[in-house]
């Protein structure tokens, strides 16, 4: 009886391999006892990212139920942003084609909200509101001259059923994403091109581009004050010294003290592109921070009078003088009558200017008599000028900016700040001539 072959070994599967192997090469390297396997060199090793490990949600977390957003809150900018994204998304990626209702349900369960929430922030921005509504509430109260506040216009805005209603502190933020500023009021008031200074500013301009198609030279007066305190308004401080002490202890200084402003030096000049006119210069030195007219008249009437003889024989006849409109600027060889007079001062004048007026007459009747008389204002520079052929323009009231004279201050001022350091006012006048 024969038995069948016994399955072969391991070793013997092995041998059985007709496949021919390389004889194998035993690679020399650092035994297991060697330093080199101990401590192996991180720098040949190829790096890898660590893989951080994922923190798994608890189960109370996943199982508890999504939070609603308060009622009473309104959705801001951003939740509206993301609401409308959400909309987006659930419309393109549901696979069959959706119902708007069922689009708004699964939008407004993500977001937290109602379905007339997310309702309304679709037609908001589908249809929406012209922005100039909520800055007419604000100018309202301007036009009933009332003083706007944000309760005002809160309740203003949250009673016009066409707006949605506010909050103070989302109405704070509207206020000044519509570029409304809280600012300190001024008796100054920022003039917004009144009517009759749009014809004044016009004018001007028109007069002076016409004298210069003309080649005729163009001069330029104007005043600034100088306080023998005037100093740079930018400096470098050390903000590690804190404390005299601190400064003594390191050698060091304290920085420089800040002057007080002291006395003011008043400037008065005239000048062109060609420079200024050296017999026209005037310092004053008034106890007073106002320019007195009386002072301002005598040195106008050496100006005209001796002056214009002295340094105008070097002016080419049919110059031009640009001045502005300040009471010592505009002295009348003839005061006309105003609101301001007695009945009698101004009948009076009319019997010296042979108008003929009754005595009954009210004092605007007599007023009227003058506007028809055609009686205009005479300055004493403008008669004195005229004497040389020499044309004085007045710029438009508040305009400063037109006259480039104001550039030239600016240099001088900063030049002397930058230079004064006894903060006397001899110094702060030698500065000045230089």
């Amino acid at each position: 009886m024969s038995y069948p072959d016994p399955l072969p070994g391991p070793s013997e599967v092995k041998d059985l391999d007709p496949t021919p192997r390389s004889p194998q090469v035993k690679e020399s390297g650092p035994t297991p006892g060697s330093s080199q396997l101990r401590n192996p060199d991180p720098s040949n090793e190829p790096s890898r990212p660590k893989k951080r490990k994922r923190i798994p949600d608890p189960p109370s977390f996943l199982l508890s139920p999504m939070k609603k957003r308060p009622v009473s809150s309104h959705l801001t900018e951003n939740e509206k942003t993301i609401a409308i994204n959400v909309y987006k998304y659930i419309n393109k990626t549901m696979v069959s084609y959706p119902y708007k209702t069922e689009i708004i349900k699964r939008t407004a369960e993500i977001i937290g909200t109602s379905e007339k929430t997310i309702q309304r922030v679709i037609n908001e921005q589908k249809n929406p509101r012209p922005p100039s509504a909520k800055p007419r509430k604000i100018h309202q109260l301007f036009h009933d001259q009332e003083l706007p506040t944000v309760d005002k216009v809160l309740r203003a805005v949250n009673d016009d059923e066409d707006l949605p209603s506010f909050k103070r502190s989302t109405m704070n933020r509207i206020l000044k994403k519509l570029n409304f500023k809280y600012s300190k009021r001024s008796r100054n008031s920022v003039l917004l091109d009144r009517p009759d200074l749009i014809i004044w500013r016009t004018n001007y301009l028109l007069r002076n581009k016409d004298l210069r198609s003309q080649g005729r030279k163009i001069y330029y007066m104007d005043e600034t004050w100088v306080n023998e305190g005037h100093t740079a308004n930018y400096i470098w401080v050390d903000q590690d010294v804190e404390s005299c002490r601190q400064a003594f202890l390191n050698s060091l200084s304290t920085g420089l003290k800040n002057p007080q402003k002291g006395k003011r030096l008043i400037v008065i000049h005239i000048g062109s592109e060609y420079g200024f006119l050296e017999v026209a210069t005037l310092f004053l030195n008034p106890k007073k921070l106002t320019v007195k007219a009386i002072t301002i008249a005598k040195w106008m009437l050496t100006i005209s009078k001796n002056g214009f003889k002295i340094s105008l024989q070097t002016w080419s006849r049919g110059s031009v003088i640009v001045m502005d409109n300040a009471r010592y600027h505009s002295s009348q060889l003839e005061r006309l009558p105003n609101m301001g007079w007695r009945n009698a001062e101004i009948q009076e004048w009319l019997r010296i200017k042979e108008i003929f007026f009754k005595e009954e007459e009210t004092k605007a009747h007599l007023m009227a008599k003058i506007d028809t008389n055609k009686h205009t204002k005479k300055y004493f520079v403008d008669q004195c000028a005229a004497t040389k052929n020499i044309t004085v323009i007045r710029l438009a009231p508040y305009h400063c900016e037109l006259n480039p004279i104001e550039l030239i201050w600016a240099q001088i001022k900063s030049y002397v700040g930058r230079n004064n350091k006894t903060y006397k006012l001899t110094e702060v006048k030698q500065l000045l001539q230089v």
